[in-house]
């Protein structure tokens, strides 16, 4: 089968995703609430005891953290949402069809980074209406956003083969704990120059702490570092590591939906 009738097929199914948002929007709706009540809960309630290495508006270090945090939040949704269209059947009709063993996981990533994109212009509404500024040209804050929404389209492939793999409500669950110790241990919320060295190395190389400090960089916002990785190579980790993260889990996620036993 040639890659022009997947990306047909992934364009269908990616439409029929998008239709149950149309007839659900709470689900994609709740999601962009909880991240402002967030922003709102460490901007407004932490923020002030907040010094940030180098100097600068805590507020404005904090949104770009907050956009990619929102961007890996979505792995939870996209599993639990493949989960249950395997626990459903929906999945094994999909494989009697005669189409890509790519294309349904595809679909569903394209209509999730179509909701993103949604979910990271109202955010970033949000941000500008609490003062959030962008410094950079334009160039630079497309570039910014080109970032966040692939981060997200990485992290998506690991979502879907998490939701193909561990299908049960136990593995979902562990997965939605999982989530937040890793979106936290990294340079969101606090400089991982303030934190223990041992964390902060850790907090340095998350995949989440290069998307923020690289937004921060393009958005002229304040970084937060002075030295290490995130200082210097921000851009360059942030590209690289969506990369391996994808060439990693799209075949992984290809032959779990191949193999997949009813």
């Amino acid at each position: 089968m040639n890659a022009t009738s997947a990306l047909r097929q992934s364009w269908i199914i990616m439409l029929r995703d998008l239709k149950h948002w149309q007839r659900e929007p709470w689900t994609p709706l709740f999601g962009i609430a909880f991240t402002i009540m967030l922003v709102l809960v460490f901007g407004y309630l932490f923020g002030g005891s907040i010094e940030l290495p180098g100097g600068g508006d805590y507020l404005s270090y904090l949104m770009p953290g907050m956009f990619a945090l929102a961007m890996m939040f979505g792995l939870e949704g996209t599993m639990t949402a493949i989960a249950n269209d395997s626990k459903k059947g929906v999945t094994h009709r999909f494989r009697s069809l005669p189409i890509s063993s790519v294309a349904v996981p595809l679909g569903r990533a394209g209509a999730d980074l179509a909701n993103s994109a949604v979910e990271l212009v109202v955010l970033m509404a949000g941000g500008l209406l609490i003062g959030w500024r962008a410094g950079g040209s334009w160039s630079e804050s497309l570039l910014a956003v080109g970032l966040l929404l692939w981060l997200r389209f990485a992290l998506l492939w690991l979502g879907i083969f998490l939701g193909l793999v561990l299908r049960g409500e136990g593995g979902v669950m562990a997965v939605q704990i999982l989530v937040w110790p890793i979106g936290f241990l990294s340079s969101v919320f606090v400089s991982p120059q303030d934190m223990p060295a041992w964390l902060g190395f850790l907090a340095q190389w998350n995949p989440v702490s290069a998307t923020a400090a690289a937004c921060r960089e393009l958005f002229g916002n304040p970084a937060g570092v002075t030295d290490g990785v995130l200082a210097e190579h921000a851009v360059a980790v942030a590209l690289v590591w969506p990369l391996v993260l994808a060439a990693v889990f799209v075949p992984l996620s290809a032959r779990a939906f191949r193999r997949l036993s009813a």
